[in-house]
């Protein structure tokens, strides 16, 4: 990359990380609410999230209404 003298570089970084961090976010929600695994590498070892951060990101079910 080259640097713009408008600093649109930086800019550009920090929407490509925020970007990034939310897609990270909503991979995380849908593996707690589907039960599908979400695995990353922590310390060299393949980690599943949803097992280790299941009750952090599981939502309670919905009530019904009674009719």
């Amino acid at each position: 990359m080259s640097r713009h003298p408008n600093g649109a570089e930086d800019r550009e970084t920090g929407a490509t990380l925020r970007a990034l961090r939310r897609a990270a976010r909503r991979a995380r929600e849908l593996g707690a609410r589907t039960g599908t695994p979400v695995y990353v590498i922590r310390d060299n070892r393949i980690v599943d999230l949803t097992k280790q951060n299941r009750a952090v990101h599981r939502k309670p079910p919905r009530q019904r209404e009674a009719r």
